[in-house]
């Protein structure tokens, strides 16, 4: 198998993983309470979902 005959400069380098980054969570805000959340999910806070209560969250003390 083939090896490379020299290296690759840093900015060679660079340049090919400057599209490896991780991208943000695109977070919605729920009707309810209007915290953010995931999309498609149940809110943590209220426990809503597409208006209507689908999870019994615990009261904080």
């Amino acid at each position: 198998m083939p090896n490379p005959k020299r290296r690759h400069s840093t900015r060679r380098t660079s340049n090919r993983r400057a599209h490896d980054f991780l991208s943000a969570a695109g977070l919605s805000e729920c009707p309810n309470c209007h915290e953010k959340k995931l999309p498609h999910r149940a809110c943590a806070k209220c426990g809503a979902y597409k208006g209507r209560s689908v999870l019994e969250v615990k009261e904080e003390k």
